[in-house]
């Protein structure tokens, strides 16, 4: 709409409450007066609660209505693609390089605010929520607060078996790998530095096994030069999985081709083998015990306890049950989605808490708030299944797409183009790029 230049002969009255007399504006202003009235009375508040992928790829769709005012809060203020967490863990690339601020993501937002907080509680009855340093009121909630370690009741063993779904988690696992080749160079006992050289990685879903194979892949080739009292390739790497075979997500057939990828890299794979205990130095096995300087984990996640807040129904992870269509029985303004959200598909099954379900259930909620705006009726989420897949090193991965099942150097090449494609920042892309490209000709 044109405010600017006014004509003089197109005038309307205002009546001014309270007043007896008339005003005269000019009609133009009047129309535009109307507008910024009709703009602040339709405007709705979405909160977005996490900035991964379900905040971001809900908001860049909600922004495009600038009436809408948006507000994304998270505890920490950057963007991580999860994914790659575990290459930061093994020194092969450096946080900033899979991490972006969400401001610089959102600043081209002009309807879109950032507030670095920790929720804590959800009162979907009142329609609030609050966090450590405030209160916020919404709309529409949009909530995807993540996941974290679940060690099944034995919260005392995370002190001396890290997870992986923070960068401060992945810098202290870099930091006691690294750190523990270095006690092994100055160690003259033998026990202790076979202790200190014994890896175990517990958990043989995809993070165990791409963490386990980065780990083999750096002791063969990227430290094996850079030690004199030690061989880094004699370092004892086990896998542990307490289920029949490691990535039971996969076919049968994939889940063979990773193990033999494994080996071939110095990774022993122990199934149908449950961890009982773990210390500061050992991990026990069943009923064998093996003494390790370095214990991580990788067996299981659970639902943010935000969940726990809003005395709603939960699953046995503690994701919250929604509907069709992503919200929150009993509140329709509320929807939950990607790690926190327990949504059962078609075939009855619970979908899995991966990035590629995050994506789409973020860019659903947002098309169904949009068409609710515009008087259109909600519509339930479908998840695509594009497939999924698993790398275990250079020149090592496997992919499963529809039936379709590879593995090699072509499953590994389309890895890293997927990874590279969605990775945040142009910039980023370039960055890790490069660095995949110097490390696979020269394992640096």
């Amino acid at each position: 709409m044109n405010c600017g230049r006014i004509g003089r002969r197109r005038i309307a009255k205002l009546v001014l409450p309270g007043r007896e007399s008339q005003t005269r504006i000019p009609y133009k202003l009047n129309n535009c007066i109307k507008y910024l009235i009709m703009y602040t009375v339709n405007s709705k508040c979405v909160l977005v609660v996490g900035g991964g992928f379900v905040g971001m790829n809900a908001v860049k769709i909600l922004s495009r209505k600038k009436n809408l005012k948006i507000t994304v809060v998270d505890r920490c203020n950057h963007h991580l693609f999860q994914p790659l967490l575990y290459q930061v863990a093994a020194a092969g690339l450096s946080p900033a390089e899979i991490a972006v601020p969400i401001r610089s993501l959102l600043s081209d937002k002009s309807n879109v605010r950032v507030v670095q907080d920790e929720i804590k509680n959800v009162n979907p009855a009142e329609r609030v929520v609050l966090g450590k340093n405030g209160k916020y009121s919404y709309d529409y909630l949009i909530l995807a607060a993540g996941a974290t370690h679940n060690y099944f009741g034995n919260e005392d063993w995370e002190i001396n078996a890290p997870g992986l779904k923070t960068l401060s988690q992945a810098t202290e696992i870099r930091r006691r790998i690294m750190t523990v080749f270095e006690k092994a160079e100055i160690e003259e006992d033998a026990e202790e530095r076979k202790k200190l050289l014994t890896f175990v990685v517990v958990g043989g879903g995809p993070t165990g096994v791409e963490l386990a194979g980065a780990i083999g892949e750096m002791t063969r080739f990227t430290l094996a030069r850079d030690f004199r009292s030690i061989d880094p390739k004699l370092t004892r790497i086990i896998l542990v999985e307490a289920g029949p075979r490691i990535l039971s997500g996969f076919h049968e057939v994939l889940s063979s081709m990773a193990t033999r990828d494994l080996e071939s890299l110095g990774v022993q794979v122990w199934t149908e083998s449950p961890v009982s205990k773990i210390t500061s130095d050992a991990v026990t096995v069943g009923s064998e015990k093996i003494s390790s300087a370095t214990v991580l984990w990788a067996a299981g996640v659970k639902a943010s306890s935000i969940g726990d807040s809003m005395k709603v129904e939960l699953d046995q992870q503690g994701r919250i049950k929604v509907k069709k269509d992503l919200s929150l029985p009993g509140y329709k303004e509320v929807f939950v989605a990607g790690d926190q959200a327990c949504f059962i598909d078609k075939n009855g099954e619970s979908l899995p808490s991966i990035a590629p379900v995050a994506m789409q259930q973020g860019k659903h909620i947002a098309r169904n708030i949009l068409d609710e705006l515009n008087s259109k009726p909600r519509k339930p989420f479908s998840y695509l299944d594009k497939g999924q897949m698993a790398t275990i090193g250079r020149k090592r991965a496997i992919v499963e797409v529809r039936g379709f099942r590879f593995g090699g150097v072509m499953a590994w090449i389309a890895w890293l183009f997927i990874h590279i494609f969605y990775l945040s920042g142009f910039k980023n892309r370039v960055i890790v790029l490069i660095q995949w490209g110097y490390s696979y000709f020269s394992f640096a």
